[in-house]
């Protein structure tokens, strides 16, 4: 069976191409080198092969469900392969030493969790909601609140989730309608209906904290009403809290994570007389979307290597079956007595497998660069510290939605590579489109990054993250023009540059958000084809003159990237510029 990930890749995307080495000359990480991150890169694939991957199927296919005492039953190898994960301390990854944790730079951290969320999807779901509650706490909470809530879930003990999302309101959290109402003793009572919640009931934990967003009293109506608060399953002294189990939702992949519908105090576990579960204020009241962005933008971020991650397991996996697979002879060989070659002497079928490379390597490229910056803007002040920020806010929709979109589609292509056997459960590859379809959809749909890039990313500020962006890849462009091999890529990537400049423009031309925003995923597929054109361009100046089947395979794939996908940007970016009305005209009752 292949390696889901390429060790050999990750290596030349950290320390060949962005240096994480440099990271420990900064005093955060200075107790780090080399040796220790390629420590961590060991026992992640050590375990990710070992304890995780073999259960990926296992997972799948016993689906988690409520036993007859009310509580989730997931299989033991689960249960068990989380416990090592817990006990190898790689939940206290990239926290800070003073919590416990190992403070790693978060680009290497990253990279550990790519190791288990290409072996197994479901498994790693529980961690990485974990962490982004646990930052998110550490940030905002109070001293009371770390050391009770954040402290247990760095070492594992206990496990966190994000409670956005109502059956009425979906994505839109303006309308959500969960309570919280103040008591006397500085604790509020929370009522309300929370869905979708990933990892939201199970016996993996001593507790699940979660965070809740409720509208409490006087903040007025929308979104700048909403407060955020802990409400534990299980309150400090160990009584349960008024969290109670609806249902577990039955999904197409992804099955391992439980999916739940909650009730926050509806009276099946009240622990006090008053209704209502109890509930912890997360700083101040009605300002609780902008923490929970926190951990949302770190969750985006972690959605974009999800899908990766998937992406390139099926990557791998396509890889190793065509190297193995004999049908078929080549075009120009006539003779039917010649013996069948292996299928990736195919020209169709090496175009499926650069087109999965491309992907997922340019995806793997661009989530790396953006965990670097965020280590960049943990360790920096002044105007690297505003640059950082400021470039990773625009990188952040791009970098959710691009590999949700285009390393689903390299899934799609690793079932084809697999002809008919790909669409069989006997092969991993149609669990990884299956877990992966997930991923376009949570954390915000296309058309909210859409709308988020073009509405807000690219126009903020009198449009300085969109300048800085050109800017950083204008950089980019003149280095490359030094080497006639990338020189000519250096030009085409400029001139795509130069169209989204303009077509952003066009598109705000009228001052009608309704028009500049009607083909706002068109501008976000295109702007993420660009980005991507961009990190393959920083991927062939690491290589250089560098010889060898890994450099060529490079090559290979940074030169199908500008053929084939770059040139699809002109039509998509004509579009927006076109200012369509196709999508704002058509009238409900016409389908």
């Amino acid at each position: 069976m292949a390696a889901p990930l390429s060790r050999r890749d990750l290596e030349f995307l950290l320390y060949e191409w962005l240096d994480v080495e440099e990271l420990t000359t900064r005093e955060r990480f200075r107790e780090h080198s080399r040796e220790t991150f390629d420590a961590v890169l060991d026992l992640s694939e050590d375990l990710a092969t070992k304890l995780f991957e073999p259960v990926n199927k296992l997972g799948d296919q016993n689906e988690p469900y409520v036993g007859d005492d009310g509580k989730v039953v997931l299989p033991d190898e689960v249960e068990s392969g989380i416990n090592e994960y817990v006990k190898a301390g790689l939940m206290a990854g990239s926290f800070d030493e003073s919590l416990g944790g190992m403070q790693l730079p978060t680009v290497v951290n990253r990279a550990s969790s790519a190791w288990f969320q290409a072996a197994n999807a479901a498994m790693s779901s529980y961690a990485f909601l974990t962490a982004g509650n646990a930052n998110l706490l550490a940030e905002y909470g109070s001293d009371e609140q770390i050391d009770t809530w954040v402290r247990p879930m760095v070492e594992g003990r206990f496990f966190g989730t994000m409670c956005l999302s109502e059956p009425q309101a979906g994505s839109s959290l303006a309308d959500i309608t969960t309570k919280a109402e103040p008591q006397a003793d500085g604790t509020y009572r929370i009522t309300g209906t929370k869905m979708w919640i990933s990892a939201g009931d199970h016996e993996l934990s001593e507790n699940i904290v979660h965070l809740v967003l409720a509208k409490a009293p006087g903040g007025g109506p929308g979104v700048k009403g909403i407060s955020l608060f802990v409400v534990p399953k299980y309150l400090a002294d160990g009584t349960r809290n008024d969290v109670a189990l609806v249902g577990l939702n039955h999904k197409m992949g992804n099955r391992a994570t439980t999916n739940t519908l909650l009730n926050f105090g509806d009276g099946t576990h009240s622990p006090t007389t008053e209704s209502g579960a109890v509930g912890y204020l997360v700083g101040e009241e009605h300002r609780g979307l902008s923490y929970m962005f926190k951990m949302m933008n770190e969750a985006r971020i972690g959605v974009g290597f999800l899908a990766t991650s998937l992406g390139y397991a099926g990557y791998q996996a396509s890889l190793e079956y065509a190297k193995v697979r004999t049908q078929g002879r080549p075009v120009d060989q006539k003779d039917p007595t010649s013996k069948p070659v292996p299928i990736i002497e195919h020209a169709d079928v090496k175009r499926m497998l650069l087109a999965q490379k491309s992907y997922v390597e340019g995806a793997l490229a661009l989530g790396l660069y953006c965990s670097k910056l965020v280590d960049i803007q943990q360790t920096s002040a002044g105007d690297d510290n505003a640059r950082a920020g400021l470039l990773l806010d625009v990188l952040t929709p791009i970098a959710k939605s691009w590999p949700s979109q285009w390393c689903l589609e390299a899934n799609s292509l690793a079932i084809q590579v697999h002809g008919g056997y790909g669409y069989t459960k006997e092969f991993d590859v149609e669990q990884y489109y299956r877990d992966n379809r997930l991923n376009p959809i949570h954390e915000g749909a296309h058309g909210i990054h859409g709308l988020d890039l073009l509405g807000r990313k690219v126009v903020m500020s009198g449009g300085a993250g969109l300048t800085l962006l050109t800017d950083t890849i204008g950089d980019t462009v003149e280095r490359s023009s030094a080497d006639p091999a990338t020189a000519e890529l250096g030009v085409q990537l400029r001139t795509a540059v130069d169209h989204l400049v303009a077509t952003t423009a066009t598109a705000w031309s009228t001052g009608d958000p309704a028009v500049a925003l009607a083909n706002a995923t068109a501008y976000l597929e295109a702007a993420g084809h660009i980005v991507i054109a961009w990190m393959w361009l920083e991927q062939l100046l690491a290589v250089g003159d560098r010889t060898g089947d890994f450099y060529d395979g490079k090559r290979a794939a940074a030169q199908y990237f500008f053929r084939y996908e770059l040139p699809k940007t002109r039509t998509q970016l004509d579009l927006v510029a076109a200012l369509d009305r196709t999508t704002l005209d058509t009238d409900p009752a016409w389908f």
